[in-house]
């Protein structure tokens, strides 16, 4: 397989996949359950100043 080839490949093939890949990834984050380890994540920075307030 020469470079021409795999460029060829690459430029077809290799977009499909990466829109494949994108969608699958959005499709992840907004699927229904994923609302709660999004709260989860989001609140990640704020852990610290709940516990140490608490103190």
């Amino acid at each position: 397989m020469d470079y021409q080839q795999l460029r060829t490949l690459a430029d077809s093939w290799g977009l499909v996949f990466m829109v494949i890949t994108m969608a699958a990834i959005v499709g992840w984050a907004f699927r229904p359950g994923a609302r709660a380890a999004q709260d989860d994540a989001r609140m990640i920075p704020f852990r610290d100043e709940e516990s140490s307030n608490e103190r």
